[in-house]
């Protein structure tokens, strides 16, 4: 089964909407949707019009598919207006700075859980037909507010689906680590210590692990979700990890490494599947359902250990966790050099 054919047979026609429409993720899944699949019209909401202005140049040549709300995820009334006529929303809008977090506190909380209560209301009152809200490790048995407020998030749009009585929306959600080349990366922080001819580079701590995946890679399993989503899912993808100490030396061969200790509210390692979760968690070839702890009393009796798609999964066993630590995938220096000259 081509995945993707399935993927450009649901999307022809539809309408899309793109929360945070403007940063890293959504600039590349909306370039992906223009480039490869015969949509009807994405809609691009988000508060910062100049990235707007500078997006409207990049993408010119599509503009005729294309629409731009000045907006915040705080305002219902304004969502609603936005998602009239549409078929699909993609939320990717939050405050992910870890410490501007901790110092804005009620900030952090009006955007990622208000906006997240405010996307479910206007797209079940618009009679959306799926949304997939994009999740963060940092969910996973969460140490810091940013964290706190995505696994809040999370357990809202799960349980959303039972909001939508006999209305046909319905709602998942994506969770992947570090995205290489990201706003937030340390990767460009890294280059730059390059070219600025740093004397040594700061490792927060030499033990560190991270999920390694590629903006593209982020995008294209989205897509996949789409098709594979019956509604209450957590969709986690099967990705490498790699050791920051060896990052570094990938980008900086010939600089020394000092380490600086961690930030606050910072962890280790990365987690997207907690044991705690163990006893929901469903194990594909490539990806894992963490499936919901409630029961939809709405729609159909899915046990999850079937995509819409029909891939079968299996559960895994009770003391199962993924992290980054005791993930059996790791990237060597050599590869994850491979890996930033292709994501360049």
């Amino acid at each position: 089964m081509d995945i993707f054919l399935k993927v450009a047979e649901y999307l022809k026609g539809k309408t899309l909407l793109v929360t945070g429409g403007t940063g890293s993720f959504g600039n590349k899944f909306v370039k992906t949707l223009l480039d490869n699949y015969d949509i009807k019209k994405v809609i691009i909401y988000s508060r910062d019009e100049l990235k707007q202005y500078e997006m409207q140049q990049r993408l010119a040549a599509y503009s005729s598919k294309l629409r731009y709300f000045i907006g915040d995820v705080r305002d219902l009334q304004r969502l609603k207006m936005a998602m009239k006529g549409v078929d699909i929303v993609i939320h990717a809008a939050a405050i992910k700075q870890v410490p501007a977090a901790e110092y804005n506190p009620q900030e952090c909380i009006k955007t990622n859980i208000g906006g997240a209560d405010n996307i479910i209301q206007a797209a079940i009152d618009c009679n959306v037909e799926k949304v997939i809200a994009l999740s963060t490790d940092k969910a996973a048995n969460p140490i810091n507010l940013y964290g706190a407020t995505k696994l809040c998030s999370d357990k809202l749009f799960t349980a959303a689906n039972n909001l939508v009585g006999e209305g046909k929306t319905r709602f998942a959600v994506v969770r992947y680590g570090n995205v290489s080349g990201s706003r937030g990366s340390v990767v460009p922080f890294f280059k730059k210590l390059v070219e600025e001819k740093a004397d040594f580079i700061p490792i927060t701590d030499m033990k560190m692990t991270r999920f390694w995946i590629s903006l593209e890679q982020g995008v294209n399993f989205v897509l996949k979700s789409l098709v594979r989503m019956h509604g209450g899912e957590t969709f986690v993808p099967k990705i490498p990890s790699i050791k920051i100490v060896d990052l570094a030396t990938a980008i900086a061969p010939n600089i020394p490494q000092k380490e600086v200790g961690i930030r606050p509210g910072e962890k280790i390692h990365e987690l997207m599947c907690p044991r705690d979760d163990s006893m929901h968690v469903i194990e594909f070839d490539d990806f894992f359902i963490i499936r919901p702890a409630i029961v939809f009393n709405n729609y159909g009796s899915e046990n999850f250990t079937k995509t819409a798609l029909g891939e079968k999964g299996n559960a895994v066993p009770l003391d199962f966790e993924y992290n980054s630590f005791n993930n059996p995938h790791y990237l060597n220096v050599e590869e994850i050099k491979d890996f930033l000259a292709k994501v360049k």
